[in-house]
């Protein structure tokens, strides 16, 4: 039997519009039907972010409780996975408002870095912030890695007794101002890891399917979704981040590795 592999859906972010793809969600009602959608395809994990109604991001706790709620009002049991990142710009008090009720998983961005134009702001005090409430909640900590020296930071986090496992890694890769996306990356990244762990890959743009493969082949997990990369190939926009996940679960396939259903995702990640 195949090794399992977890597809996680991220289905929007703080940055993709509209004026981009139609298909980007905006509302409680569309975000969460977009998960509902990932689920159905075969994705076990479902990444969160939230917009108001007008597409600009939200971190308002009432618009990710409604998100949740609507997705499991229409019985799907997918993990749910809140971020903390945000927008740029927005405060740490801010970016925390997603952690509610009904979160079983929330981000953790290991740095500060360039993120295209911006300055994506993780200060250290910040990560301890952020690891804390995670702790507190009882949350599952994913682990945003944009580049090698946040690896080191992991380690300071772990040695400071800040994180500990269970906790889940997600290389970002392809962010202008962080990593590109490539094989040798990935490896050096997969080289630098203080511990094993459970990791996963989300390549950016044209890099999201070329990524996903590779880290099939190298026996980790997958994301996909409209926040990372709007098309299914060139020039081809995808009618939703459901649409990539099946091409992930596809690609699975290929490897020999077999979906992870959500209750089979949660022991692997060690949500209780």
């Amino acid at each position: 039997m195949g090794e399992k592999v977890i597809v996680t859906a991220a289905v929007v972010g703080a940055e993709v519009t509209r004026a981009q793809s139609p298909a980007v969600p905006y509302t409680p009602e569309e975000i969460a039907r977009a998960a509902v959608d990932a689920a159905r395809a075969g994705a076990a994990v479902v990444h969160l972010h939230a917009r108001w109604p007008d597409g600009r991001p939200s971190q308002e706790g009432a618009h990710f409780r409604e998100i949740i709620d609507r997705i499991r009002d229409a019985g799907c049991g997918v993990v749910v996975q809140c971020s903390t990142g945000g927008a740029v710009g927005m405060s740490i008090d801010e970016r925390l408002g997603s952690l509610v009720p009904g979160a079983e998983m929330g981000t953790l961005n290991l740095g500060t870095m360039n993120f295209g134009d911006e300055v994506f702001v993780n200060t250290r005090p910040d990560l301890v912030r952020v690891a804390g409430r995670l702790r507190e909640q009882r949350l599952v900590p994913e682990c945003e890695v944009y580049d090698a020296g946040m690896l080191d930071t992991l380690r300071w986090l772990l040695e400071k007794r800040h994180l500990a496992q269970p906790y889940h890694v997600q290389f970002v890769l392809g962010v202008p101002g962080g990593m590109s996306a490539s094989e040798r990356n990935l490896r050096f990244l997969l080289e630098g890891l203080p511990e094993p762990t459970h990791w996963s890959v989300a390549g950016v743009g044209r890099f999201q399917l070329p990524m996903a493969e590779l880290a099939l082949r190298l026996g980790g997990h997958v994301r996909v979704g409209l926040e990372d990369n709007l098309f299914v190939s060139k020039g081809v926009l995808a009618r939703g981040s459901d649409e990539l996940v099946s091409l992930a679960v596809e690609l699975a396939g290929r490897a020999g590795r077999i979906p992870a259903t959500p209750d089979e995702a949660r022991r692997l990640l060690g949500i209780t």
